[in-house]
Parts: structure tokens; sequence; C-alpha cells
């Protein structure tokens, strides 16, 4: 006898397999926010009414497809983390979202974070997937000499830092981020030894 599968699981299903195809039809760009559903079923060789029965809205669909792609993404640099150092990491997620054909993924991102800071419910997935990175350079500095707790403050305020980079790159294209983020490397090189703390 067969498995008998629950409408949930049997939609959960589905709503990937749709996901997979929003991915194949864009690759590693984004839908730009000025696009209706109908025009991504178009492109996707599906109905907007699915789309919007698996995704709800046009955010929803953005929001599944920048959390699939970064976790993909993530997927890649977490392999290139286990040799590399907390600079080596810092370096390449740079590299990886300041390439231009990321441009359209990097707007779309802080739309969606706009989004999601005045409807946090309706993104908590999406929220949930933002301490990936930070996570990923937590555990790097751990492993170069910092506790728990000065390991995540850091890689805390090195990914902000970066998201900060990142928007004035869209907003600002002409500023010179890369003399920030050689600072941010020369910040994270004094923090990331160990720490020799004052007797009582």
């Amino acid at each position: 006898m067969g498995v008998v599968l629950s409408s949930t699981e049997r939609k959960g299903d589905a709503r990937e397999r749709l996901l997979a195809r929003l991915l194949d039809a864009f690759e590693e760009e984004l839908p730009s926010p000025e696009v209706s559903l109908r025009e991504i079923a178009a492109r996707t060789g599906t109905s907007h009414a699915l789309l919007r029965y698996h995704f709800g809205s046009l955010s929803g669909v953005l929001a599944a497809m920048l959390k699939a792609q970064r976790s993909r993404d993530n997927e890649a640099l977490f392999e290139a983390a286990q040799q590399g150092s907390f600079d080596d990491l810092f370096v390449a997620i740079w590299r990886a979202y300041t390439r231009p054909e990321q441009l359209s993924r990097v707007r779309g991102f802080f739309h969606v974070v706009g989004l999601a800071a005045h409807n946090p419910e309706d993104f908590r997935e999406f929220i949930d997937s933002l301490d990936d990175l930070t996570k990923m350079l937590a555990s790097l500095a751990e492993r170069e000499g910092l506790d728990a707790k000065e390991a995540l403050t850091l890689a805390t305020v090195t990914i902000a830092a970066m998201r900060g980079l990142l928007l004035q790159e869209v907003l600002t294209p002409t500023a010179h981020s890369e003399d920030a983020v050689t600072l941010i490397l020369r910040i994270s090189k004094n923090q990331s030894v160990p720490r020799t703390h004052p007797g009582p």
C-alpha cells in the first residue's frame, strides 16, 4: 500500500516544484517588483492563479525566490569557509553580491526587507533565513579565538556593515565602498584574536 500524503504535504510539494520552475526561469536574477504575477507566470509557464495560491502575492514570490537563491549561495560559501578564515569568507560574500549580474537580486533583497519591516509576520520565513551568514562568520570567529558572544557580535556587526554598503552600492553606484571594506577587514583582524581580560 502506498503512503497517503496529507493535503498540506501535497501543497508543500507542489509549492516546491513551482518554486523550482521559478528559479529555473529566472536563474540568478529576481523579477522586478514592477512586473505582474501574470508576466511572471507567462515566463514560468504556469498561471498567475497558481502563483497566488502558493505564494500569496508578488511579494511572496520574491521572498520565496530570494530565500531559495540565498540558501543555494550559502551552501557554496559554506564550502569555501571550511578551509578559509573569517576575512576570507567576508571577502567571498562581498564579491558574490557585488557582481554586476547580482544587481537585480540585491535590489530585490532591499525591496523585500522593506516590506518585511512593515509586516514581519507575513515574511517570517524570509526573516528567519537572514541569520545564516552571520552564523557562518561567527563560527569562524570562534575558531580564530573569540568566545561565542564576542564572535556573534563581530559577525552581526560585519554583516550589518556589509548590507549597508550594498545598499549604498544600489543607491549610489559611484560610492567608494572598497575603502570601507578594507576598514571592516582591519577591524575584524584586530578583533579576531583571543582577548586578555583584566583580573578582578
